[in-house]
């Protein structure tokens, strides 16, 4: 298919995109006519000169672009390999505050009316694009939802700008999603554009980060750099996780993430029936004790409308119940009044594995979820996600704090974060980990030997 200029009737100038001549039109400054209005005319892309078609900058220098750049995890990755940001854009205001104070760059606002050829030459193309659409908390609705289709405005660029690589990254579920027919479209469209693809799943944990987060980050290498003999396949290092170079280790910079005393109280009263549980004891799957005494056959809960996964924990929750019958019975007499509280305070979500000798709750980390009460193995901190159910840190009985989020990102300690916690939570369970993308693009361009 011709990909062809748009020329603005107005004043004459030609834009290679839809999207270009859009953003061209609602500019703040409006165009000046020309002496002799011209109709649209169109041009092919194959005939069109270099000054059509900027080319990559060719001064040695690593000049990178950072789109849906939140709050900048590909420029962190970027400044290690002395990178240099020429252009930046993120949809979210704080984000783009944030981004302004950490690099002296303020990101332009909407990628959908940015004029493409505004940008200056640049090397490598980065993004994160949009994963609310695809991921497995959101509704998985794909290129439906308009945020799915923002992933044709990385393309329009790429295909105008012809920069050497791209870098995308997304969440590992955007394999699955419509039977793969999603990731087999992006694959397929970066194709088009004129790019060599592969992807490689990468998580923090398995470059000593203690997060699993597990992500695919696609390698775009424009066709006429690509060598299908340069090996693309990096050995993955799995050193020791680093949990301790995590935690803030100052107390007064911890003592205002204290849970509160209803948390520590359900806390507490959870503890005391998981030490009842003998040594091997599986706690899975999620325990509802406010259903113990419901006696309902799975076909009377099926008439009752009961959701599915509810009867399956009902039902697998009754063997556990019976064990420890008298010691439950007990300790709901006791403690109902809390544990009735709060839906989400009768659920407890044991993903610690098996009960251990002197296991208890407090030695992992929690999140509470709609799900539940969710225990994790201390050996990891939960991943982090941009719905604040920021994790507890059951030992010390408070949230982690921002600047741990940070260091689980992967961010160095002179990052200025957002002035509200609520924020800076959001801001870096969205972000993209700055070492699982310097792994990649750094080994890639390594292979190339290219800006290294």
């Amino acid at each position: 298919m011709t990909t062809s200029i748009h020329t603005c009737e107005k004043c004459g100038k030609g834009l290679t995109t839809k999207s270009g001549l859009t953003a061209h039109l609602k500019k703040k400054n409006p165009c000046v006519p020309q002496a002799t209005s011209t109709a649209p005319t169109t041009v092919p892309l194959a005939s069109m000169t270099t000054a059509h078609v900027p080319q990559a900058p060719s001064d040695g220098q690593l000049k990178f672009i950072d789109l849906f750049c939140g709050i900048g995890g590909f420029h962190q990755a970027l400044l290690r390999l002395n990178g240099t940001c020429v252009f930046a854009c993120d949809i979210d205001e704080q984000c783009r505050k944030t981004y302004a104070k950490n690099y002296n760059l303020t990101p332009e606002k909407d990628i959908s009316t940015v004029d493409i050829q505004t940008i200056p030459a640049f090397d490598v193309l980065c993004a994160g694009f949009p994963c609310q659409s695809f991921s497995n908390s959101g509704k998985k609705k794909g290129f439906e939802d308009k945020r799915g289709k923002l992933f044709e405005y990385i393309l329009d660029i790429a295909l105008l700008k012809k920069p050497s690589f791209m870098f995308l990254e997304n969440v590992k579920h955007i394999k699955k999603i419509d039977n793969g027919k999603i990731f087999q479209h992006i694959l397929t469209r970066i194709n088009e554009t004129g790019y060599f693809v592969t992807t490689m799943e990468l998580s923090p944990h398995q470059l000593g980060v203690p997060q699993q987060r597990e992500r695919v980050v696609f390698i775009c290498i424009r066709n006429d750099i690509y060598n299908k003999d340069k090996n693309l396949d990096f050995a993955i290092p799995n050193p020791p996780i680093n949990l301790e170079g995590i935690f803030e280790k100052d107390a007064t910079k911890t003592a205002k993430y204290k849970i509160s005393n209803e948390e520590e109280a359900i806390l507490m009263v959870w503890d005391k029936m998981v030490n009842v549980f003998d040594v091997g004891q599986n706690l899975s799957p999620t325990i509802l004790c406010n259903e113990f005494h419901n006696t309902s056959t799975e076909e009377e809960m099926i008439a009752l409308d009961y959701p599915e996964w509810k009867r399956d924990y009902i039902l697998k929750n009754r063997p556990i119940y019976q064990k420890y019958k008298s010691q439950w019975d007990a300790w709901l007499l006791e403690y109902k009044p809390l544990l009735t509280k709060k839906e989400i305070f009768g659920k407890l979500e044991w993903q610690a594995g098996k009960k251990k000798e002197n296991d208890s709750i407090f030695n992992h980390f929690i999140q509470l979820r709609q799900s539940g009460i969710r225990v994790k193995k201390g050996e990891y901190f939960p991943t982090l996600v941009a719905i604040v159910q920021t994790p507890i840190y059951a030992k010390e009985k408070r949230f982690i704090t921002p600047r741990e989020c940070a260091r689980l990102q992967s961010f160095p300690d002179d990052f200025i974060l957002n002035e509200s916690d609520k924020v800076a939570y959001k801001q870096f369970g969205n972000a993209v980990n700055v070492d699982v993308v310097h792994f990649v693009i750094s080994n890639t361009l390594k292979v190339y030997n290219l800006f290294m």
